[in-house]
């Protein structure tokens, strides 16, 4: 069963802001109420029993103390930076199992958070970024996959090669890989790289795997996407293109790597930009 972390926020944030708001314009001041009337009777403002009276509910001060907590990270999470981890090896060698990264949120525009309603277009995805999406067949599953295709490109794959409109996407050998960690599989893979809109980015292919081939128009309003470890990649080669309806934001940093298949924690990658 998926955690639907962004309804669970939004739903604290209404309620522990809401119950503030209450309190202030209507509980409180039939406390503070209660109390003049305990004065009035001969109490004096200092005794336990007109102390009793103003006292907030535990659950209110609770609510006080959590709220502003609660929105400053729904603002933050739903409209600057949202963290994901990496679970699988698609984007080796870019990214590795275990990585823990910062996705920026305003890139593409902002949404609503739970809505997923765009209000303020800001960008669009340009090839070769790396983005997370919402997986067309399965919306409450994230994916994260390099843009390979625009709207108006027509995509090709062919012998290990992309094809942009017909033209090839230069690559360049980088050696023979060699993984480590849950990456280990990969050793002996081609590394090369490929330079995309501009972007140099090392991918992975093995010769002898067969692999999707075909080509593809991507039309208005959608992307191809594909994994930078090519052979090992469920990306728009077999589903087919991300609308962009399904983007989440634009991956630029790794602020963590956790491997325990390679002892734990991985200082190298902490703060690596995402090329």
């Amino acid at each position: 069963m998926n955690f639907d972390f962004p309804t669970l926020l939004v739903a604290a944030t209404l309620f522990t802001g809401l119950a503030w708001a209450v309190d202030a314009l209507a509980w409180a001041p039939r406390r503070r109420a209660r109390a003049g009337e305990l004065v009035r009777s001969g109490k004096g403002p200092d005794s336990e029993q007109v102390a009793t009276v103003l006292k907030e509910p535990t659950w209110i001060e609770y609510c006080k103390s959590f709220f502003p907590v609660i929105l400053a990270v729904l603002l933050l999470r739903s409209f600057l930076v949202e963290p994901f981890r990496i679970p699988s090896g698609s984007m080796m060698p870019t990214l590795l199992v275990g990585d823990f990264i910062l996705v920026n949120k305003y890139a593409y525009g902002i949404r609503l958070p739970v809505l997923d309603t765009k209000v303020i277009d800001i960008g669009k995805p340009q090839r070769g970024d790396v983005v997370v999406f919402r997986y067309p067949k399965d919306p409450s599953v994230d994916y994260i996959k390099r843009v390979v295709g625009v709207p108006g490109d027509r995509i090709g794959y062919f012998d290990k090669v992309l094809y942009i409109n017909s033209e090839p996407a230069a690559q360049v050998s980088a050696g023979v890989y060699v993984g480590k960690g849950s990456g280990i599989s990969m050793s002996g893979a081609s590394e090369r790289t490929e330079t995309l809109g501009g972007i140099e980015h090392n991918i992975l292919v093995m010769s002898r795997t067969p692999g999707m081939e075909g080509e593809y128009v991507v039309r208005d309003g959608e992307y191809f996407v594909m994994g930078d470890n090519r052979d090992n990649s469920n990306d728009s080669r077999y589903w087919g293109p991300v609308p962009e309806a399904n983007l989440v934001g634009k991956a630029f940093r790794v602020w963590m790597n956790w491997d325990t298949a390679n002892g734990g924690a991985d200082l190298d990658r902490v703060g690596m930009k995402i090329q």
